[in-house]
């Protein structure tokens, strides 16, 4: 278990590193294929299922045991379903200002192998390297060259227990945690520095993850107008302070010619008009892990908008049904100040309004909330559509541990 204080206050996270291997990047005019490695498989826990047999024995704990295994099984099956293919994009760099530090272009091919209980999920990635400073100029530019990297295998027990996977089949979308930011730092330092740097002169934009962050949060939304998704990263200093945003947006298959980039990642205007307004939805709420057992629904509306004293109001009211059908209704209500992308609240919470109508939410201080045996959560918004919206929200416990997931569909009134 490794440990990370917080000032006077110690976090503790049970999830071990997620290393990634460096390999010799491919030769450009090969056309790759992804085999599995079966000669060598990553061992995994085997998962016992509970057979109910048809007798007056079988007790309704057991088969609801059985039901849960057999639940899990098939959502480890759609949430690999959901990220298999060949993904072409573009991975951004920003600061907890939304300020754009780096941009690289990425490819990620994504298999499996097995089967049940034991199936696997295989990802490579490919980092387009920095053209050569010794380029002789007038030959023709020489075809970019990929790094390759294996990330360690997913499997049953990795998103469970690990990863603590918030998965919304239906709905396209998840969350994952990680203990280290090694395969995104490896984005960075080998789209900007090249495989052959050391990385001791960086470039000045380029900053590398914190060896021991604090939380590494990934939250997937996928599109509602086409084959893309955009996976957002928050990453937070060994103190609980927002270190940087990090996105990949990425087309699957189709031999994407161009892949997406972010539109206008200079232009710091207005990127907080597409949120302003009022909102209309509905949100469910779901335990982490694979079986990731609904506990919550509600119906939402939510207000964005700028009073007369320049400062930024949020309300939002929620309605949900109680176990005996009762109705409860709950309001949140927010003043903030805006400072460029960002916007601080009242209760300590920034928005960072990005690019390409995103933005992404964190407590200003997670340190503060450990350490006073609060919750928290993280939360990333898209708004692909002038009128439609998706929001997925991560809460933590005072532990540090992702306890459950939230998305919301909701649609401009």
């Amino acid at each position: 278990m490794a440990s990370w204080v917080f000032n006077c206050h110690t976090l503790s996270f049970f999830l071990p590193s997620n290393p990634i291997t460096k390999q010799q990047p491919p030769n450009h005019n090969r056309t790759s294929t992804f085999p599995p490695n079966r000669s060598n498989p990553s061992p995994l826990p085997r998962t016992t299922l509970v057979r109910v047999k048809n007798s007056s024995s079988a007790t309704a704990a057991e088969q609801m045991k059985e039901e849960e295994s057999m639940m899990s099984i098939d959502n480890l099956n759609r949430f690999f379903d959901l990220n298999k293919g060949n993904w072409s994009g573009s991975f951004h760099q920003f600061d907890g200002h939304g300020n754009l530090m780096q941009k690289v272009s990425t490819k990620l091919a994504v298999s499996t192998y097995g089967e049940d209980e034991l199936i696997s999920l295989i990802q490579t990635l490919y980092i387009k390297q920095p053209p050569s400073s010794t380029s002789i100029s007038g030959y023709e530019e020489e075809e970019p060259e990929w790094a390759e990297y294996k990330i360690k295998e997913t499997n049953m027990f990795t998103v469970d227990k690990y990863q603590q996977i918030g998965f919304f089949p239906d709905e396209r979308a998840f969350s994952l945690r990680y203990q280290t930011a090694g395969m995104l730092e490896t984005v960075l330092r080998q789209g900007v520095l090249g495989e052959d740097d050391t990385g001791e002169e960086s470039p000045k934009n380029l900053k590398l993850p914190s060896r021991q962050p604090a939380i590494v949060c990934e939250n997937c939304l996928y599109s509602q107008e086409k084959d893309r998704r955009v996976r957002a990263f928050h990453i937070m200093d060994p103190k609980g302070i927002l270190e940087m945003l990090l996105i990949f947006l990425e087309d699957r298959d189709g031999g994407v010619l161009f892949p997406p980039f972010l539109e206008n990642v200079g232009d710091n205007k207005d990127r907080i008009l597409p949120f302003l307004g009022k909102w209309k939805g509905h949100s469910i709420t779901k335990r982490s892990g694979v079986y990731g057992a609904t506990i919550a629904e509600a119906d939402s509306v939510a207000l964005l908008e700028m009073d007369d004293k320049g400062q930024l109001i949020q309300d939002i009211n929620s309605t949900s049904n109680t176990s005996d059908g009762q109705e409860v209704t709950t309001n949140v209500h927010w003043k903030g100040t805006m400072s460029g992308n960002l916007v601080t609240f009242e209760d300590a919470y920034q928005f960072t309004f990005l690019p390409g109508g995103m933005y992404m939410g964190c407590p200003c201080d997670i340190a503060k909330s450990v350490a006073e045996f609060k919750s928290f959560h993280l939360e990333f918004g898209w708004v692909e559509t002038p009128c439609k919206r998706q929001r997925l929200v991560r809460t933590y416990d005072v532990e540090g541990l992702a306890v459950s997931s939230t998305y919301f569909s909701e649609i401009k009134l």
